[in-house]
């Protein structure tokens, strides 16, 4: 990494300006235009009064500043530059009047650190702050570029390094501001932790951290500092926090300063216990600056509140999601999976939400990251959310660039097709392109993910019966068993039926088959994967009116167990003549009624569209014999009276086409 290398004999201070290293710098070549304005701009930074410099710099990671128009101004390194000093003091703003602020927006028509660097040069006095502004600009510029380090002309030039020599000489003349912010932009710029420049201001900000004397902006700047500097574990962030802590009110906390803090506390989850209370008044105080928080600020305080495991802060959750509805299209990718990864852990959804991520993931289909691509799904899949906008549009994408998905990616792509039960309108395409992915990448795919994904091709009647052989063979089975000494039972479930939707659905397959000591008895897990189970008041519902139908509880059974691994809500038995036979009875059974009392969570979010895994379940019992009776929910609920429930479950159960009778 390349170090920043002091020149201790460039200047010598004598208090928090930079005279000596200005005329140091005055040896470096200058154009004509530098000459010329240099006599103007010396007048505007008189020497500041005694006392802490009232500016506020951006803190965190140098927040974006934007020019005063609103655009940023691009001109070719050198001359342009100058001349734009040029118009900016020939304006009728007299010199006492041109404060820090105006400074700032200055600084920000800067395009490199280069121009960053000119201009600083030409200046005779330096105030600290103004200092500590040009290091944070310097640090945005190249931070765009994603480079942890500085470009070597930079960290050698004379500027640079005499901009440094101001901060290292004496910080004890530094404001509170110039002081952390200075330290802030130069931890960010990864400058050389063995150079005593940044050990001088960590030790400066301690003592001043013990004195009591930091603001609570400065506070928040010096511990964001310090965890990038010294890690989470540094003795001197509790008491950074102690401090924040016993302010005498939040209201003194700017929106910037509440998004630093959630930073600082998310760097220590461990000691979230002991700041519990502390964050509890965060959380209540934040409901009142959301509207005032930028995109990136948003996605920040959920990251935070997921790690930190706030689980009561929902009504801040549910706040910040209304209002990111606003700013999905300004997010960045990385932000967007942010917040979608928070939404999940909060099992939160919203229909606005929803709406405005339709939008974004059409318009830009084709550009998005494929890690984004996959987030989005998984938000859709977690939620239940059937977006059929999305889901073709992610389709769309994957048929035209497949190749920029990796395995996993794929998986977490096509998932949510099965769950959701449904198919694109280029199905055909899509999983042609997936089955040549496969047989070109099969071994890539690790075992558990790619039974995943068959399994969720499955469910849509996508079989993948040219794979079948190679996850039912003993060496892939051994694959997927990895180092365990046995199988996981949702692995084992999805096995069994992927072989059972061979038997049923696949007639012409004739490759090995499943093992028995592979095969579950019951498709009922923990996780509900591949059933959902009853909805117990609906149950009762029906139950009641069952037992008015057909005059006793003996005439049908509950949660039967099948001997194809599936559990029937209701069965009912029937004799050659239709006649409904009591529960106990086994011979004589001509046909039996499996009545499937769908509630809500056997449906996709807000919607009628059954889940690929029940209506798999429903689609193999009909395939094995049962007249399958669906008992919906929401048909349920339209029923006022005991006599209409009867009346209902008449018509389901003994229509004139069934011929049973009770």
């Amino acid at each position: 990494m390349a170090l920043i290398t002091l020149r201790r004999n460039l200047c010598h201070l004598s208090d928090f300006r930079i005279h000596g290293a200005l005329a140091a710098l005055k040896t470096q070549r200058v154009n004509h235009v530098h000459n010329a304005v240099k006599e103007h701009l010396c007048p505007w930074f008189w020497p500041l009064q005694p006392g802490p410099v009232r500016v506020r710099f951006h803190h965190a990671h140098c927040k974006k500043f934007h020019s005063e128009n609103g655009n940023d101004l691009h001109h070719p390194v050198g001359e342009p530059v100058f001349s734009q000093v040029h118009d900016w003091d020939s304006s009728d703003h007299s010199a006492k009047n041109v404060n820090e602020q105006t400074f700032h927006r200055r600084l920000n028509s800067f395009t490199s650190s280069e121009e960053v660097l000119r201009f600083i040069s030409s200046l005779q006095t330096l105030p600290d702050a103004v200092a500590a502004g040009a290091l944070c600009r310097i640090c945005e510029m190249e931070k765009k570029d994603g480079s942890p380090r500085l470009p070597k002309e930079i960290l050698e030039s004379s500027a640079f390094q005499a901009l440094c020599s101001q901060f290292e000489q004496d910080p004890s003349n530094l404001s509170n501001t110039g002081l952390v912010t200075a330290l802030q932009a130069l931890t960010l710029l990864c400058v050389d932790p063995q150079s005593p420049l940044l050990p001088n201001l960590v030790a400066e900000c301690q003592l001043r951290l013990e004195r009591g004397g930091l603001d609570v902006h400065s506070l928040c700047i010096l511990g964001e500092s310090l965890i990038k500097l010294q890690g989470p574990d540094c003795s001197t962030l509790d008491l950074i926090i102690y401090q924040l802590q016993n302010s005498e009110n939040l209201e003194k906390f700017t929106p910037e300063d509440i998004v630093a803090l959630y930073r600082i506390l998310q760097a220590c989850p461990e000691k979230v216990d002991q700041h519990q209370a502390f964050l509890n008044k965060i959380n209540n105080f934040s409901l009142s600056v959301v509207s005032s928080l930028s995109p990136t600020s948003m996605s920040q305080v959920l990251t935070a509140l997921v790690v930190l495991d706030q689980t009561l802060a929902l009504p801040l959750v549910i706040k910040l999601g209304k209002y990111v509805v606003r700013h999905i299209p300004h997010l960045t990718s990385e932000e967007l999976g942010k917040v979608l990864e928070a939404f999940m852990y909060f099992g939160h959804s919203d229909r606005f939400f929803t709406e405005a991520l339709e939008q974004h993931v059409a318009s830009l289909c084709l550009t998005l990251d494929p890690e984004v691509v996959s987030k989005v799904m998984e938000y859709c899949s977690r939620k239940l959310i059937l977006s059929k906008p999305i889901l073709n549009a992610v389709a769309e994408t994957f048929v035209c660039q497949s190749e920029k998905f990796s395995p996993s990616q794929t998986a977490e792509l096509i998932e949510p097709f099965g769950k959701l039960n449904y198919l694109p309108p280029n199905a055909s395409v899509l999983f042609r392109k997936l089955e040549n992915i496969l047989l070109t990448r099969f071994k890539d795919f690790p075992p558990k993910t790619l039974l995943k994904l068959l399994h969720s091709c499955s469910l849509i009647e996508c079989h993948p019966v040219n794979f079948m052989a190679r996850i039912f063979s003993p060496y892939f089975l051994q694959q997927l068993q990895g180092e365990e000494s046995h199988l996981d039972r949702l692995s084992l479930a999805q096995l069994t039926q992927l072989f059972l939707t061979a038997i049923l659905e696949c007639p012409f397959y004739k490759g090995p088959k499943l093992l028995p000591k592979y095969q579950v008895k019951s498709f009922l897990t923990l996780c509900s994967c591949l059933e959902t189970p009853m909805d117990f008041q609906l149950y009762k519902s029906v139950m009641m009116g069952l037992i008015d139908l057909l005059g006793a509880r003996l005439y049908f059974a509950s949660r039967v167990l099948t001997p194809y691994c599936y559990t029937i809500d209701v069965e009912i038995k029937l004799d050659e003549d239709g006649f409904v036979l009591p529960f106990t009875v086994d011979e004589d059974v001509h046909k039996r009624v499996a009545l499937c009392i769908d509630g809500p969570k056997r449906f996709c979010l807000n919607s009628r569209h059954l889940l690929g895994k029940e209506a798999t379940k429903q689609r193999h019992l009909h395939l094995l014999g049962y007249q399958v009776v669906q008992i919906p929910y929401y048909e349920i609920e339209t029923l006022s009276s005991r006599l209409e429930l009867v009346e209902y479950l008449q018509r389901k159960l003994f229509s004139q086409n069934s011929g049973g009778h009770w």
